[in-house]
């Protein structure tokens, strides 16, 4: 196989963007909860009971909520990202279950960052 150029890489970028980017009319928010094994030690499965007990109470069925495994800051956990349409990730650390139901009502169902327990914001590329 023949080694992509920059421009081909950004293009196939764009491609699986606009494949897996949130869309008007379906989820506005998706909620990845990180679940390695780091993460379920830390407690993310309590993160996860709350952030789907706190999206049954307001029926927020416009919510996507997805698990990966560890993203590389163990000592961080548990940990979630926030993507709210049009707008850049953010990665929240070190949660409780009140911290994730604060970022419930204020980030996800309000559109403002919770910057006390936000540790990023924005994607990681290389170019």
């Amino acid at each position: 196989m023949a080694k992509l150029t920059i421009d081909e890489l950004k293009k196939l970028k764009e491609q699986y963007k606009d494949k897996t980017h949130l869309r008007e009319g379906g989820s506005t928010a998706k909620v990845t909860v990180h679940m390695g094994t780091c993460g379920l030690a830390a407690g993310s499965r309590e993160i996860m009971d709350a952030l789907l007990d706190e999206i049954q109470k307001a029926n927020a069925s416009e919510v996507m909520v997805t698990t990966s495994g560890c993203a590389g800051l163990c000592s961080r956990e548990p940990m979630v990202t926030v993507e709210m349409l049009d707008e850049s990730p953010v990665k929240y650390v070190d949660l409780t279950d009140e911290k994730i139901r604060k970022i419930f009502k204020e980030h996800i169902r309000g559109g403002k960052v919770v910057e006390e327990y936000a540790l990023v914001r924005g994607c990681e590329t290389s170019y």
